[in-house]
C-alpha cells in the first residue's frame, strides 16, 4: 500500500484570522487524530484543552500529548476537529477523524 502527503491550513476556531499553512502532512487513515506541530498551534493561539492524553504510536509505544481544537482546511473541504500538539520527532499526520469531517 502506498503513502501520500497533502497540505492544509489550520485555523484558530475562536479567531479564524489566525491561521497557518502546514506544508506536508502524511495522510494516515490508521491514526484517529491529526497531529500538527505544537509550534504552529501555539503561534496561532490554539488552546490546549486536554493535557497528558495517552496515545499509542504505530510502534506500540505510549506517549502523552496535549490536544486542542482547530479548523482544518484541505482543498475545498474543512472541518473542526481535535488536534494533537505534536512534539519534535513526531510525524505530522492528517488523521481519520479529520478526513471523515
Amino acid at each position: 500500500m502506498g503513502t501520500f502527503h497533502t497540505s492544509c491550513f489550520v485555523q484558530n476556531p475562536a479567531d479564524r484570522s489566525k491561521s497557518a499553512r502546514v506544508a506536508r502532512l502524511l495522510v494516515d487513515t490508521g491514526s484517529q487524530y491529526t497531529w500538527i506541530p505544537s509550534s504552529i498551534l501555539e503561534r496561532i493561539g490554539v488552546s490546549r484543552e486536554k493535557k497528558d492524553v495517552a496515545l499509542v504510536m504505530a510502534s506500540g509505544e505510549v506517549v502523552t500529548r496535549s490536544v486542542g481544537f482547530a479548523v482544518l482546511r484541505v482543498a475545498k473541504s474543512f472541518t473542526i476537529d481535535e488536534v494533537v500538539f505534536a512534539q519534535p520527532g513526531d510525524l505530522v499526520l492528517l488523521g481519520a477523524r479529520t478526513l471523515e469531517g
